[in-house]
């Protein structure tokens, strides 16, 4: 039997085929109740009702004690957590890579009985080398530039405030009153930064030093877990069929048939959902930098591969990601050279398009399915829980309760015998007290018809 479903799987099975029905949204199941609730009765119902309702809220008398233990067993996880991440974005590079080695080694070695097992394993290594190469190509690239980029700035940024205010002070030198307001201004915020040295500025500096140090140390701790993150990783793609087996095989144990497929459907379109929108957001924040990079360097603008890496990074953010990287980055040209400042501005404006209109659409497609409205709220309330990352991750994790939701109501449509296309409520449109649906506009040209008809007849 085994035989027979590899030589079927090895056949013309479609992709569908093989990942299980579930890859298409499967039914929601009959209407039965389950067992469970076949033999609670009314009593027991209530009992089990209280004793949840009492769970919840002794729970949130120690709300704090729960979220500090939640804390700590994800500060403990952490490079787990890390692994997990890094094999998500290293997957694509290993089957790229396994699935072509795979053919060139059964084409060319047929009777080679690990053949899995070295396209896996060159797979895993060309991901990991992928990995370290863009990390130290971005180290080389930032480190030495961002150094160069803050001498600079230490040297020139005072000079240029210093023929900023002249500047401003040979344009008041005309108008007394504004000249005696803006001297006056000056006198007062240079003697409370004087006063502010004096006295907080010692006792500033040694809480800078102690937020220095114990940043340095967060810094060396996320370091080493993110090096053991990828080690976890390599592991995590080694064995990621046996722990996609193991999970499915717990899923159909947990639940009832129906429950489980409708499980399964959600993993696969979350997969699909959160796979297709950030390795797209990469690729595509990727080829921003580098155009970017080549436009600025045509250019001759200051601090160009600083602000590529800018660009390119806040790219990944959707909507809000270019104007948080071109604000600052505006600002250091223009502290450089004002008129270049300006250029660039116009510049981010023009690449910001294409991308949008262009670029975008093409690599992204409509990864999402949201609206611009829910994708700006997924945003927003993703940064405001999550900060950065909530950004980033706000928008796909939106999309899957979008998609969710949607199912669920499509569902109870069916259920009613209305239509699920949103086009179908419209003004002219309604549900009579039968639950039939009647759109009111095509029953108004009826009647115009008739009624023409009639006249007609009447003459």
């Amino acid at each position: 039997m085994n035989q027979n479903m590899e030589q079927k799987n090895e056949g013309g099975e479609t992709a569908e085929q093989k990942s299980g029905y579930y890859i298409n949204r499967p039914s929601f199941g009959s209407k039965e109740p389950s067992k469970l609730k076949q033999h609670l009765t009314k009593e027991k119902s209530l009992f089990i009702v209280i004793v949840v309702v009492m769970m919840i809220y002794f729970a949130m008398l120690r709300l704090d004690e729960i979220s500090k233990l939640l804390w700590l067993v994800v500060h403990t996880i952490k490079p787990i957590i890390y692994g997990l991440a890094i094999a998500y974005l290293l997957n694509p590079i290993m089957k790229f890579v396994e699935q072509h080695l795979s053919a060139f080694l059964k084409k060319t070695f047929p009777n080679l009985e690990k053949t899995h097992q070295i396209s896996r394993s060159v797979g895993i290594l060309c991901a990991v080398m992928f990995l370290i190469a863009v990390i130290v190509a971005l180290c080389n690239m930032m480190i030495p530039e961002l150094y160069r980029s803050i001498r600079d700035m230490a040297v020139t940024v005072p000079g240029q405030l210093n023929d900023a205010l002249d500047l401003i002070t040979r344009t008041l030198a005309g108008d007394s009153t504004l000249e005696q307001v803006f001297t006056r201004t000056l006198m007062e915020v240079t003697d409370l930064l004087q006063n502010w040295m004096k006295t907080d500025m010692l006792t500033q500096a040694n809480v800078v030093m102690t937020n220095l140090t114990e940043g340095v140390i967060n810094v060396v701790s996320e370091l080493f877990n993110a090096v053991i993150g990828l080690i976890v990783s390599i592991y995590v793609l080694f064995s990621k069929e046996t722990f996609s087996m193991q999970t499915k095989k717990i899923i159909y144990a947990l639940f009832r048939p129906s429950q489980a497929n409708m499980i399964l459907h959600l993993t696969i379109k979350s997969n699909e959902i959160f796979g297709g929108f950030i390795i797209g957001k990469i690729i595509d924040s990727a080829i921003i930098g580098v155009l970017c990079f080549v436009c600025l360097s045509i250019l001759e603008m200051p601090y160009t591969l600083l602000v590529s890496v800018i660009v390119g990074v806040t790219n990944v953010i959707p909507f809000f990601g270019p104007y948080i990287g071109a604000i600052p980055s505006a600002i250091l040209i223009m502290l450089s050279d004002p008129k270049m400042g300006v250029y660039f501005i116009i510049f981010i404006l023009i690449l910001q398009q294409l991308d949008g209109n262009i670029i975008g659409p093409k690599i992204l497609g409509n990864s999402t399915g949201l609206s611009a409205f829910w994708v700006v709220f997924s945003i927003l309330l993703g940064g405001g829980l999550f900060g950065f990352v909530g950004m980033i991750l706000g928008v796909p994790t939106f999309a899957v309760i979008y998609y969710i939701v949607r199912m669920l109501i499509n569902h109870r449509l069916e259920e009613k015998a209305l239509p699920m296309d949103t086009n179908c409520y419209d003004v002219f449109s309604y549900v009579d007290a039968d639950g039939t649906y009647v759109h009111s506009n095509e029953n108004e040209l009826k009647k115009d018809e008739e009624k023409k008809h009639a006249d007609q007849s009447a003459k």
